[in-house]
């Protein structure tokens, strides 16, 4: 096993992540054709515009001109909203930075309460809503990935590279055959350790196992056409997914997902409308961890060393006997 050189210091750590976030970002929209957009951090309750994640998170509310706003959780349907709103074409897109508070988040070395990441979303035609449009789009994703590392390493001789040249595809389906008597996790970190870099396809949708490999929202992406890049990460040794993505609902799917859920109830909220009357593009879409990417590039033992949020203190007390202190 390669030995690990030391990580970067403070200062210097700071320099990193300022440097390494500017080029991953210009890496990311030349790529995909992306203007830089800004974006909101809170958005109207009852609009459907918010993220609903698994579906039993609460978001962080408050009141303001007599409407109730909620602390975004992600920008995963706005984003389409905007595309409209802004009045983007065919194959041209937007990202923004997305801050969110997610307070029912349970703490460890790769999850806060505090989320950072850059959000994009890309128009595309509806006879482009196929499985090899988004493998493109995720090798293109991978390419900015792979340039920000070489990029990197090249600022910080400290650092060194771990990404393969090519990433892996695989559904989750296929990865339950390959390891059927695991757990999802654990059929994760068999493949993440096997081939370094992963796609892992098609989240949310029933297994023949009559699970799922892991839950996701119902309204924004269609399960048959969406995934997680996951890296295997050497520091802590464990698969860390940096992006969640995939081709977004049409009316059909929304639909059906939303049966399969059982929030039927959602149908009447507005972004659903606009799914449903086709007032919305044809896109594909996702969120890219800024701080999951720092601490993978910058070789970080917890995601507190390249974030300020808050922690237990008993989780702080075990870090400092370990020498790892947070922002």
């Amino acid at each position: 096993m390669k030995e690990k050189k030391e990580s970067l210091v403070y200062i210097q750590t700071q320099k990193a992540i300022e440097s390494l976030r500017h080029y991953f970002q210009d890496e990311l929209a030349k790529e995909l054709k992306l203007t830089r957009v800004s974006a909101p951090l809170f958005v109207e309750a009852g609009t459907g515009l918010n993220d609903d994640l698994n579906g039993i998170e609460k978001a962080v509310s408050f009141n303001a001109s007599n409407k109730k706003m909620e602390i975004v959780h992600s920008l995963a349907k706005w984003k389409r909203y905007a595309l409209k709103q802004y009045d983007f074409h065919i194959h041209k897109g937007l990202y923004t930075d997305m801050n969110a508070i997610r307070k029912d988040e349970e703490l460890d070395d790769i999850h806060s309460y505090y989320v950072d990441q850059w959000d994009w979303e890309l128009i595309i035609k509806k006879e482009e809503r196929t499985n090899a449009l988004l493998e493109y789009t995720v090798k293109k994703i991978y390419k900015a990935l792979l340039q920000t590392e070489k990029y990197i390493t090249k600022q910080f001789p400290s650092l060194y590279k771990v990404l393969p040249p090519e990433i892996y595809f695989i559904t989750s389906q296929e990865l339950e055959d390959l390891y059927p008597s695991k757990t999802p996790n654990e059929r994760e970190y068999e493949i993440c350790k096997k081939h370094k870099a992963v796609f892992l396809k098609q989240i949310g949708k029933e297994l023949k196992s009559k699970t799922i490999h892991d839950k996701r929202s119902p309204d924004y992406d269609d399960w048959e056409l969406n995934g997680d890049i996951l890296v295997w990460y050497d520091v802590l040794e464990i698969p860390l997914e940096l992006s969640s993505m995939g081709i977004r609902v049409d009316k059909e799917t929304l639909l059906k997902q939303l049966k399969i859920r059982g929030c039927e109830d959602r149908i009447n909220k507005k972004y659903h409308q606009m799914v449903l009357n086709e007032e919305v593009p044809f896109t594909i879409g996702g969120g890219i961890g800024q701080s999951r990417l720092c601490m993978f590039f910058l070789k970080k033992r917890h995601i507190g060393e390249v974030q300020v949020s808050v922690w237990p203190d008993e989780m702080l007390k075990e870090l400092k006997e370990k020498n790892i202190i947070l922002l």
